[in-house]
């Protein structure tokens, strides 16, 4: 009866359940696996049209008619084409129209097959969404398929009406109808602020998770709110966070979810995950939370775009993230839980993260002693991961490049915000970033509250604790970036005051000047050199001792 292609199967059952019940057919060949699956299904009222330029207007009078979103199907080439003028009509008119076409597969646009051009994108800024459709092999496919025609269906309404384009590509054989049953779907759905059907839904569960990724500035509660929301929600920040709720956030994830075996995990999964704010460092957390998917997953955003870290996405609730918890925190007759204590009675067991002298002793202790309040700059690679290892105190804020997470522009941006800042402002950066980035030091824009930790270990040392990476002699020196530079002739002719440790005895001397509160005549850099074999042994050792 119905298709065996996954992706159409997708389609159909996801156009039912966000309430889509009319479909105008139009005829062809790569489409007959959907106009057979569609006009098969009870739900939807299907109407025959042979003429693509009339049949999307009439389904624009369809959704006049009943101001509600009208899908229209048709085949592969130029029958697409005949669409365009209707879809310039519904957008401009606000009409919500879905417009989905049959296509060759992608091997086979361009090869003088028939009935073949680039339809992705083919309508151009005069649809609000276009999603191409994977034909799906793996689970990860039909994720993605899922998550495609959600964005896609719930973009017909979102900030006003109008039309978005499905291009599904249909392979060879599809002209065979052997499934009798549509699958069950994830469904996406969209709220503008918070309700009361939210609040109903938040009493259902007790393993509430809260996942804050980077946030640029604080919102700060009182301490009655931080009370409520310690009480019911395990709330898990990393330090670029800037946390707005410091005082029992559960940190150091990624070590506590190494120092737990998959049984354990299992045992403190959430039932509701809820996350705001952008990008997640820890690895471990993405891991623990796809494996261990929670029954529902709300993102707070106020864009209210579509993202599924964890690929269990099910609620997007577009409102300012402090809004939110603010409704939240008002809430009556929301069950406890020994959830969010049972998480941090873990963080506490797992003592404070000590080494010998490595990036991650430098690091540790240039963190231990920052000045209250500055701002602490951290690249990316292994020197935000390592800061991820130690307690943040009180009154420091953090900064770093995690919208792609490239090691490019890490200085830059440090610089740049430090000439507009009135507090010091700490670098942390490795010897690849800060070399590929140094002409941010070739201009006349820094001032004397910048001090700089450059980590040197001549090379791209994170590599070197990737699991599973082998490398021979020939193709490491291509991998890792093995250098023998230093910063020093060039720290100095940009005015930097310089220092530089090869030690423990030397690094703490060193520290003295690099972390005192007070201005100095001059910004500063502290290179600090270490072997990055034994860097690695030593992480490799600590993570070994959470295991036990």
């Amino acid at each position: 009866m119905y298709t065996h292609k996954k992706n159409i199967l997708q389609l159909a059952a996801l156009l039912r359940a966000h309430g889509i019940r009319r479909i105008v057919l139009c005829p062809g060949s790569r489409d007959i696996p959907l106009v057979q699956t569609f006009a098969h299904i009870p739900d939807f009222v299907c109407y025959p049209m042979t003429d693509e330029r009339s049949a999307g207007f009439f389904a624009i009078g369809l959704a006049l008619h009943d101001n509600t979103t009208v899908a229209v199907c048709c085949t592969s080439g130029s029958a697409l084409l005949n669409l365009h003028p209707a879809i310039s009509e519904a957008y401009y008119q606000q009409v919500p129209l879905v417009v989905i076409s049959a296509d060759r597969p992608a091997a086979w646009i361009g090869q003088m097959d028939g009935q073949t051009l680039p339809q992705p994108g083919v309508f151009g800024t005069l649809v609000k969404k276009s999603v191409n459709l994977p034909d799906i092999q793996t689970d990860e496919d039909e994720w993605f398929c899922n998550r495609l025609i959600n964005e896609a269906l719930l973009e017909t309404c979102h900030h006003g009406k109008g039309p978005v384009h499905i291009n599904v590509p249909v392979s060879e054989p599809f002209f065979q109808f052997p499934v009798t049953q549509l699958p069950d779907v994830r469904v996406i759905s969209r709220y503008q602020g918070w309700n009361n059907q939210l609040a109903d839904r938040l009493r259902q569960y007790t393993r509430r998770m809260v996942v804050a990724g980077q946030m640029n500035r604080r919102q700060t509660f009182t301490p009655e709110q931080y009370t409520t929301l310690y009480k019911h929600f395990a709330w898990i920040v990393e330090n670029i966070n800037n946390p707005t709720l410091p005082e029992q956030a559960i940190t150091h994830i990624d070590q506590l979810l190494y120092s737990m075996d998959n049984s354990a995990q299992e045992t403190m999964c959430p039932e509701l995950l809820i996350t705001y704010g952008g990008h997640i460092i820890s690895k471990r957390l993405k891991k623990f939370l796809r494996q261990h998917p929670p029954m529902e997953h709300w993102h707070i955003s106020a864009d209210g775009n579509i993202v599924d870290l964890f690929g269990s996405l099910s609620t997007v609730i577009e409102i300012e993230p402090h809004a939110f918890w603010q409704q939240v925190v008002q809430l009556q007759n929301l069950p406890g839980s020994d959830y969010p204590q049972t998480w941090r009675a873990k963080v506490q067991n797992l003592g404070h993260a000590i080494f010998a002298y490595s990036q991650m002793k430098a690091i540790g202790e240039v963190i231990r002693r920052l000045p209250n309040p500055c701002t602490l700059h951290l690249a990316n690679s292994s020197t935000v991961r390592y800061a991820q290892l130690f307690d943040l105190p009180t009154g420091v804020e953090v900064q770093s490049n995690r919208g792609v997470n490239g090691i490019e522009g890490s200085l830059s941006t440090a610089i740049g915000y430090a000439s507009v800042s009135n507090q010091l402002n700490f670098i942390l950066i490795g010897d690849l970033s800060f070399f590929y980035d140094m002409n941010a030091l070739w201009n006349p824009n820094y001032r004397n509250n910048v001090r700089i930790l450059l980590l040197n270990n001549e090379g791209g040392e994170i590599f070197h604790a990737l699991p599973g990476l082998s490398l021979d002699e020939h193709t490491h020196h291509f991998v890792i970036g093995t250098h023998h530079a230093s910063g020093k002739a060039w720290a100095e002719d940009r005015g930097f005051d310089y220092l530089c440790t090869h030690n423990d005895t030397e690094l703490q001397t060193a520290l003295d000047v690099f972390t005192q509160p007070n201005p100095t005549p001059h910004p500063l850099l502290l290179e600090v050199f270490t072997d990055k074999t034994r860097d690695t042994d030593l992480l490799k050792a600590y993570y070994h001792k959470l295991k036990q």
